[in-house]
């Protein structure tokens, strides 16, 4: 069968295929193992692999591949299970193609027909065929899908492939399950189970490789571990998906500023294979016409297209949006044009035997499409379209517009600065005069010949039109064009102006920065350096931030805003902005500036594979990353003079990010022989800073007092550069660099930076955590990622979920991440060391609100893990004050003390200087509603600091008193802990004689104030209770009911305390009295009983008491409890991280079902 068109990255890996027949387009080639040399080591190797195979994954045997004599570059294009099946594509190939190719010069013409031809196979093979997916067969791999896994049946899978895992050189066949948020793998041979569990979200590379043991395969890192999966029977195909879904989940759990809902893909559980085909294509649509986000592809048609220049027709693609009729050639003539269907009045189709139609457009032009397949469709889709499109007027004139637009209290210019400070002189006879209008009659010639403004034929010459300068009065139109602005300001008419208005007397942080920056933008030109260019550059800077205030404003967008108010409108100029930040250089403008760090890793990439000797000689590229940074997010601009600069930014417009990718190859290879005699990096600066001092435009027809070619560069000693001559090596040594590659490399290494930055947060949250807990680094790393992804599992299924909101990278490093109630529930209850049954719910709440310090309804690392820490590694007396303190009531007076004092002791050695650089990350100052922003009292933090130190001296002492609905919250609490214990009806028993014990005691000091009610006594008499161990107490009575914190499903076992009778009542315990244990004495029955005096309480925990109410200190429980050995030893057991973080990590997607 005919197949899409794949690039074979190695033809004979391990000479597995041999040639069966060969011409000068065309190879034939049998797979070793079948047919006549089925024998030898290589053949049985090969048989053997393929008979193991699953049959939908098996290497069809015979194939068929398309080369040139020029290129080293294969194209599997057929394939076939028999010599006869394969044999009938061969014969066609030679009766209908060969006799074709010959007419072509170039060996990518050729490529390009033969893919096309191949293509349209397929398609006419696909609609007869009517081949769609059967329901039936795909529900049954869903429920394969989640058994197997144990995912949710919210997880949606999207597809799923037969292929084989490599483990180690052994390969594990079996099926590969492409889902929304995970890429699974399942694998059973020979008794062998592999079952693999990756989320997209943990994905940094993922690539296709080649090697001499998996030919092809793909490569996906997963925490620095690397997977390949091979043997993919539409291994393109499957990457391509696979790049989707990962590209997908780093949009929408990573880049808050470019994802919102009203995303194409906002929903995860409507994605689908389709879906993501589709958003992808659009996305490579608008990329390469540079036509608004708005625009979606809509139908495309194979055809020739009529050029006039040439006098021949060329091969292309026809594609219709809503708005818009695009070509694209793919014959490699590079031309491609725009024509707006408002522009658009009539389509006629004077040929139906060529089936040709022709576009007539405005302005007496036309065009002549031939040989479409479906002309008749595309003439009715043109005519529907004009008809309900408008009619912008896209093209441009030579007359300026007249009058103003209104802004904020004053009139917006609509003239560009340059030529209000350097207008242009007709009758200038200076050589670089003449030489520039000899520029501008070239392009003249170049629009009377291919046309002017959108309906513009854009073909190699205008690229070389492009390298060798544009002129000072056609940049500006020339800017707007090809950038796509012009698309942009044309469907939004008085958008820019309605702008102003807005946000006119508007005051924010972007606008603030805006001033800030305002006079530091371009000092040096006439422009800046008067209040219209400033006044400008401020309006546009502001409406910008106002329209996306997502990005707001960054630093270099003032940079580059001045540069383009100096040869646009003030309109315009806003226009070009809205596609530089949004299209051309998405993610450079934001707090993180991943797009930027994105460019500088494919720059390293090419560095590699074009500067193998610069490779060589620096081992570490990360040199250039930092050198490199300004280049990439001003254009150069300020590195360069700006006479020299603008034609960088010429080549930007025209070829985006792949001018500046290969300017800067080219300036690293010119001054390659000195930077292989540096010795460090300070070195290496020097040199290029003092290349870049010398490059000049010596055709700039700007006067002196606008260029700004520094000193050096007017020296005679030192040798120029033009930039002409620059940007003209830098096209001719790396112009083959293609678009496509370029992009393919973006998103491979947008993975690679995100999670870069991702493990920089981790790696300063551990360094910030580690010194105040007593956890290992291992088990600390293994918590960090189980909190993590906790906050991704909320988000998984969501459409809008609040977990979403509350994920900001421009956070400090421990507020980055933080979890709700709800997802701190479920992993707190699948991380606690004790199992509490039905109670869990209760107390997972409770200990949220403990541990949510400042009160925002939100839990932090440092916050969990501290928690965490007492559970786990802290001694019996913080464990049972960290439970004492669950069960205090929240809001009141006594819970408010507690949130002020911090009950995680410092470690040791961790010194005042050290607590103080760390308090603006660890949050021990709080933010103000505006995060991120609370100016740090210095003085106040250090009183804070002393008072806390106090209050853990005074810890205990300072707890609040524990009342009567708390206190049995805190025995049901106590009951469950020890719920499925082996000594759980001890622990049980314990716990009972110390309640009784504890309700005796209060017994005894209301008695005894009773008996002197005119004077606080200082000392009670010691009691002795009556009750043994042995003797069944009566039941236990709630004289209050359970509040929502206590409440549960079951409860504890009964209470061996009648709190009917043993109540005391208002005036036996007064709100000034406590009870502090001294040393225990043994009683009669053989357990030890405190004795016990009542000092007056601080005021540090008032508590009001009803009648009848009582109430106990956290030392009196803790002096009754250490006297029970089994309580202690339960409590003073070592805890199993290990064997827990274990069990959290294997069952925390299963808890969200």
């Amino acid at each position: 069968m005919w197949l899409k068109p794949e690039e074979v990255l190695l033809k004979n890996a391990l000479k597995l295929w041999v040639t069966e027949k060969s011409n000068d387009y065309f190879v034939l080639q049998r797979r070793r193992g079948y047919g006549e040399d089925s024998g030898g080591l290589t053949g049985l190797l090969v048989g053997t692999l393929d008979t193991v195979l699953d049959s939908s994954s098996k290497v069809a045997p015979f194939r068929i591949l398309h080369q040139t004599p020029d290129s080293q570059v294969y194209w599997n294009i057929a394939c076939g299970a028999s010599l006869e099946e394969i044999s009938q594509h061969w014969d066609w190939l030679q009766q209908n193609i060969i006799r074709t190719l010959s007419v072509f010069d170039c060996g990518e013409d050729i490529t390009s027909f033969v893919q096309g031809k191949i293509r349209g196979l397929i398609a006419e093979e696909g609609k007869s065929a009517g081949d769609e997916e059967d329901p039936e067969h795909f529900r049954e791999v869903v429920l394969r899908f989640e058994r197997l896994f144990g995912l949710p049946q919210r997880e949606k899978l999207v597809t799923y492939f037969s292929c084989s895992y490599w483990r180690g050189r052994v390969p594990n066949q079996g099926w590969i399950y492409l889902s929304t948020n995970f890429l699974c793998f399942y694998s059973y041979m020979l008794g062998n189970e592999v079952k693999l569990v990756f989320p997209w979200d943990d994905v940094s590379r993922l690539e296709r490789t080649s090697s001499v043991f998996l030919t092809e395969s793909i490569r996906v890192r997963v925490r620095g571990e690397d997977h390949f999966f091979s043997m993919l029977l539409r291994l393109q195909q499957t990457y391509l998906i696979m790049q989707h879904l990962a590209e997908y989940a780093i949009v929408r759990y990573f880049e808050k500023e470019t994802f919102n809902a009203e995303h194409p893909l906002a929903n995860p559980l409507h994605i689908t294979q389709r879906a993501l085909e589709i958003h992808a294509r659009n996305q490579s649509f608008r990329a390469f016409f540079r036509l608004p986000q708005e625009e979606n592809l809509c139908e495309v048609y194979e055809s020739f297209l009529w050029v006039p220049f040439s006098h021949l027709n060329t091969l292309g693609k026809i594609c219709v949006s809503e708005n818009y009729l695009c070509f694209a050639s793919q014959d490699g003539s590079q031309c491609h044009l725009i024509i707006p269907l408002g522009e658009v009045f009539s389509v006629e189709m004077p040929d139906r035997s060529t089936r040709a139609l022709t576009v007539c457009m405005r302005g007496k032009r036309a065009l002549r499409f031939s040989e479409v397949r479906d002309f008749e469709r595309l003439a009715a889709t043109i005519r529907r379209k004009c008809g309900t499109a408008g009619s912008p007027q896209h093209s441009f004139s030579n007359q300026d517009e007249e009058g103003v637009m209104v802004g904020q209290s004053q009139a917006v210019s609509t003239e560009a600065l340059m030529n209000v400070f350097h207008p242009h002189d007709a009758e200038n006879l200076d050589p670089k005069m003449l030489k520039e209008r000899m520029k501008e009659q070239s392009w003249q010639i170049h629009f009377a010949e291919y046309g002017r403004g959108t309906g513009m034929f854009c073909t190699k010459k205008t690229r070389d039109l492009i390298v060798r300068g544009v002129p000072e009065t056609l940049r500006g139109e020339l800017w707007l064009l090809f950038s796509g602005a012009v698309h942009d300001m044309t469907s939004h008419p008085g958008y820019y102006g309605r702008l102003l208005e807005e946000c006119m007397g508007s005051s924010s942080l972007a606008c603030d920065e805006i001033e800030r920056d305002l006079h530091r933008s371009l000092p040096e030109h006439p422009a800046f350096q008067s209040d219209t260019g400033i006044s400008a550059l401020r309006r546009v800077l502001t409406a910008y931030a106002h329209r996306n205030p997502k990005i707001g404003y960054c630093q270099a967008m003032n940079i580059l805003t001045s540069v383009l108010l100096l040869y646009a409108k003030e309109e315009e100029a806003f226009w070009l902005l809205v596609a530089v930040c949004e299209r051309m250089l998405p993610d450079y403008f934001n707090r993180r500036i991943i797009g930027a760090l994105v460019d500088q890793a494919v720059f390293e990439e090419l560095i590699r594979v074009h500067l193998t000797q610069l490779t060589e000689h620096m081992t570490d590229l990360s040199f250039f990353s930092s050198v490199s940074l300004s280049w990439f997010l001003t254009l150069f601009i300020s590195v360069l003079p700006i006479e020299s600069a603008v034609n960088v930014v010429d080549c930007f417009f025209y070829d985006g990010i792949k001018a500046i990718l290969q300017l800067g190859l080219a300036v690293l290879d010119y001054n390659m022989d000195n930077l292989l005699c540096c010795h460090d990096d300070a070195e290496a600066v020097t040199v290029l800073n003092r290349f870049f001092d010398n490059v000049t435009n010596k055709d700039s027809p700007l006067p002196a007092t606008v260029q700004q070619a520094s000193a050096a560069a007017n020296d005679k000693s030192m040798h120029k550069v033009d930039i002409s001559d620059l940007i003209k090596e830098a096209y001719e040594k790396y112009g083959d660099i293609r678009t496509e590659e370029v992009e393919n490399m973006r998103k491979r290494n947008k993975l690679y930076v995100i999670q870069t930055l991702e493990y920089t947060t981790k790696q300063n949250v551990l360094r910030v955590v580690a010194q105040d807990v007593k956890f290992s680094a291992a088990q600390l790393e293994e918590l960090y990622m189980l909190f993590k992804r906790q906050h991704f599992v909320s988000c998984y299924w969501s459409v809008c979920s609040p977990a979403l909101q509350n994920h900001d990278p421009s956070l400090p490093y421990l507020d980055q991440y933080q979890l709700g109630q709800s997802q701190f529930s479920n992993l707190f209850n699948l991380l606690q060391p004790w199992t509490t049954q039905t109670h869990t719910r209760t107390l997972a709440r409770s200990a949220f609100h403990l541990l949510d310090e400042n009160g925002d309804g939100l839990v932090n690392f440092k916050e969990f893990i501290s928690g965490l820490d007492v559970l786990y590694n802290r001694s019996f007396t913080e464990k049972l004050k960290f439970l004492f303190k669950l069960h205090l009531q929240p809001g009141t007076q006594e819970c408010t003390i507690l949130k002020s004092s911090r009950f995680i002791p410092p470690a040791e050695g961790h010194s005042f200087s050290t607590r103080l650089s760390d308090s603006a990350e660890d949050g021990v100052i709080r933010r103000c509603p505006e995060r991120g922003r609370a100016k740090v009292d210095l003085q106040e933090y250090l009183k804070q600091w002393q008072e806390d130190l106090q209050r853990r001296e005074e810890n205990i002492k300072d707890l609040p008193r524990i009342n009567q609905v708390q206190f049995i919250g805190l025995t049901k609490t106590l009951y469950a802990v020890f719920h499925g214990d082996e000594k759980e009806e001890s622990l049980c028993r314990a716990v009972a004689r110390v309640t009784s014990l504890l309700l005796r005691m209060e017994e005894v000091g209301r008695k005894l104030q009773e008996s002197s009610p005119l004077k606080t006594p200082q000392t009670t008499a010691q009691t002795t209770p009556t009750s043994s161990p042995s003797t069944a107490p009566p039941e236990i009575s709630q004289p209050l009911p359970a509040s929502p914190e206590t409440e549960c499903d079951h409860g504890p076992p009964e209470s061996p305390v009648s709190l009917r009778e043993t109540a005391p009542s208002h005036s036996d315990i007064t709100p000034n009295s406590t009870s502090r244990p001294s040393t225990p004495t043994s009683s009669p029955t053989g357990t030890s009983s405190p004795a016990l005096d009542t000092p007056t309480d601080t005021p540090s925990s008032p508590i009001v008491l009803r009648d009848e109410d009582w109430s106990f200190s956290f030392e009196q429980i803790l002096a009754s409890l250490l006297n029970e050995p089994y309580v202690v030893r339960f409590f003073e057991r070592a805890v199993d991280t290990d064997a827990l973080i274990a069990y959290a990590r294997k069952n925390q997607l299963k808890d969200t079902h």
